[in-house]
């Protein structure tokens, strides 16, 4: 069945677009048509934003709701994404080939958890905070919503990661834009669906599908106040450069190239800590930003890091990504399958050992599948462990004692994530407070909805979850008397 709209959401309603240009999506696993979405212009833009901005401005709309008024309707919002959470995992697997095994829990449950969470946090709230002022009286401290937040999610998890935005910006009283990507649509018109059942009102929340062009025009629109982006290092230098000349607020979560140190103590027996180890290299077929695709290995351990490895990537079922069984599904288009084998090309020139994978599953012709793929003897300045590749291809580097790890994890443009594996906690806590990171975990690597999440060097600009989430959607003004 072919999932056809025609209209788009806007002002809490579906109306007939600008534009009669659609968006064709197909399965990343056969490639065939599954969808049509119509694509929005810059009239559309404009339409949304207007609409966004209207609903700000009105004295008795969201900004002015109380916080437990806010509240009570991200709940509202929480129970209709929950009551699609199956459907939201199946038409994500449909479009970007993550495997079904995961993509309702984390497609469909991840961006629930966020929504109740950043909830939770209005219920202490302090809109106004009084002390005493240095020269006699006091300053009364105020936070006030910014005004509408243009919220531009990736392909990878285009769901969880628009949760990120559009949950603390609601409840600090923002009102929003969201543009999902051109590969991921079907999934956000299921969003607009859940958004028209529950409480929060016309003109909250608004979607434009589109590419580029809707983009740029978003993020340079008049009455956006902040952008929050979640993509590519490279769009997300175009995106600041904008919000710079603009003196417009932007946070940028963008790529990553983490560091898995496997210390020498470390277990390597895969009945224990094969799924963790899974998660923190492989999740969705390698399209994850935070995964420690770069795999640094003890020299007096070197082979058995391979030999553990390639058991556990040699173990993997690969298929149909709406099949159960699978663990690692196709790429999310053709052309990101094409520029994941260049890479494996590059691998493959600047002298880097293939050790398994490296070429497309047997049997699998339609689609865009790759095999999982491990490099050995890879040197941290080649191209494979410097940029960052989105699937599922690990490289495997040595080193010599911890502060030789902690250099090489160090040397990457990038610094979102990272891991640590150990027997002994403490070593392993000691080495991740080195590394250059925004996040890194030890033994595991799991983002916590009430915890910041982000990234330094490349990687981007602020920070998501945690208690502090609501901050960047507030403009703070300070009142002496």
């Amino acid at each position: 069945m072919i999932l056809t709209y025609t209209e788009l959401f806007i002002n809490g309603r579906w109306v007939q677009p600008n534009s009669e240009n659609t968006i064709t999506v197909r399965s990343a696993n056969t490639g065939e048509v599954v969808g049509q979405v119509v694509e929005a212009n810059t009239a559309d833009v404009d339409a949304a934003v207007d609409a966004a901005h209207r609903a700000f401005q009105d004295p008795d709309g969201w900004s002015t709701w109380e916080p437990a008024r806010r509240a009570a309707a991200m709940e509202s919002l929480a129970v209709a994404l929950e009551a699609r959470a199956e459907e939201m995992g199946r038409r994500v697997s449909t479009q970007n080939g993550m495997p079904i095994a995961i993509s309702p829990r984390l497609e469909g449950g991840y961006p629930v958890t966020v929504l109740r969470y950043t909830a939770g946090l209005l219920s202490d709230f302090e809109q106004e905070v009084t002390r005493p002022h240095l020269f006699g009286g006091e300053t009364t401290v105020r936070r006030d919503p910014l005004g509408v937040v243009a919220a531009i999610a990736p392909w990878n998890f285009p769901q969880t990661l628009a949760s990120f935005k559009y949950a603390p910006a609601l409840a600090a009283g923002c009102t929003l834009v969201i543009k999902p990507s051109r590969e991921t649509v079907l999934d956000s018109m299921l969003f607009a669906e859940a958004v028209a059942e529950s409480d929060i009102p016309p003109g909250v929340i608004n979607i434009v599908s589109g590419g580029g062009i809707v983009g740029t025009h978003l993020v340079a629109h008049p009455d956006v106040a902040k952008v929050a982006f979640t993509g590519s290092t490279r769009i997300g230098r175009q995106i600041a450069e904008t919000c710079g000349r603009l003196l417009r607020p932007v946070s940028l979560e963008l790529g990553g190239k983490s560091a898995a140190i496997i210390l020498d103590d470390a277990d390597l027996d895969l009945a224990t800590i094969g799924p963790d180890l899974l998660r923190a290299t492989m999740t969705n077929n390698g399209q994850t930003c935070y995964l420690g695709t770069r795999i640094l290995a003890p020299r007096q351990r070197y082979d058995d890091v391979i030999d553990a490895f390639t058991n556990l990537i040699e173990s993997l079922t690969v298929g149909d990504s709406l099949d159960p069984e699978t663990q690692v599904g196709p790429m999310a288009s053709e052309s990101h399958r094409e520029r994941v084998e260049q890479y494996i090309a590059k691998g493959r020139a600047e002298g880097a050992r293939l050790i398994t994978g490296g070429g497309r599953p047997d049997g699998l012709t339609q689609g865009w599948f790759v095999q999982p793929t491990i490099f050995a003897d890879v040197d941290n300045s080649s191209t494979i462990a410097q940029e960052e590749i989105f699937g599922p291809v690990l490289s495997i580097i040595s080193y010599g004692e911890d502060d030789d790890a902690v250099r090489i994890a160090n040397d990457s443009d990038y610094g979102l994530a990272g891991t640590v594996w150990t027997a002994d906690k403490g070593r392993g806590e000691r080495v991740a407070r080195r590394v250059q990171t925004g996040t890194i975990g030890v033994n595991r690597y799991a983002v916590d909805p009430a915890a910041p999440f982000g990234g330094i060097k490349d990687s981007g600009l602020g920070r998501e979850l945690g208690p502090d989430s609501l901050n960047p959607y507030f403009q703070i003004k300070s009142i002496y008397t």
